[in-house]
């Protein structure tokens, strides 16, 4: 059985380590841990990794958070694999820090990288891992807060947090999604 999981962000060094960065966060993190490389392809950097029986799939779009659904969709047909084994990972502003919720669907909630995705492949029933940022801004600073660097001083959680997804991601591909969503949302 075949999966992709998308991890979104932008790139370019600047982008790094930023709060809307971190679904490329979980998947450089993931792959550091299982031992995978990802490497420069069309409209992405792609990797596979085989877990348990299921071939496993990333991509980290190098369209800008704006644009993921080109590469979403592009590496969907390519891979022929269909939206239920799709997992994208994203920022969140509504959750706390570290928090991460699976859904099997759901509206952008004003993330533009979700609504180019739900734009490109006419549905809002793909599933989504929403890891949470926090939301301490200023009225109007979502944009600022989101492309500005998480705390030093949270790195050696925000480590475990990004494990902890990697490993939601994994049960997503191995367990099905009720069981990650049962043993993951927080």
């Amino acid at each position: 059985m075949k999966y992709l999981v998308v991890g979104l962000g932008n790139i370019g060094p600047e982008y790094a380590f930023t709060r809307h960065n971190v679904g490329f966060m979980v998947l450089d993190r993931l792959a550091a841990q299982h031992d995978f490389k990802f490497s420069m392809q069309k409209l992405a950097y792609t990797a596979e990794f085989k877990y348990k029986g299921r071939q496993i799939y990333f991509i980290k779009p190098t369209t800008y958070m704006n644009l993921s659904g080109k590469a979403l969709r592009y590496y969907m047909d390519a891979w022929k694999i269909p939206v239920e084994n799709v997992l994208v990972v994203t920022d969140e502003i509504q959750l706390p820090q570290g928090k991460i919720r699976i859904k099997p669907k759901g509206s952008n909630g004003g993330h533009n990288g979700l609504r180019n995705i739900e734009e490109l492949l006419g549905t809002q029933e793909y599933s989504r891992l929403r890891f949470g940022v926090g939301d301490d801004f200023p009225r109007g600073q979502q944009v600022k807060y989101v492309l500005s660097n998480f705390p030093e001083n949270s790195f050696e959680e925000l480590l475990i947090d990004l494990d902890r997804a990697g490993e939601a991601i994994l049960s997503f591909c191995t367990l099905g999604l009720q069981n990650a969503m049962n043993n993951f949302n927080q």
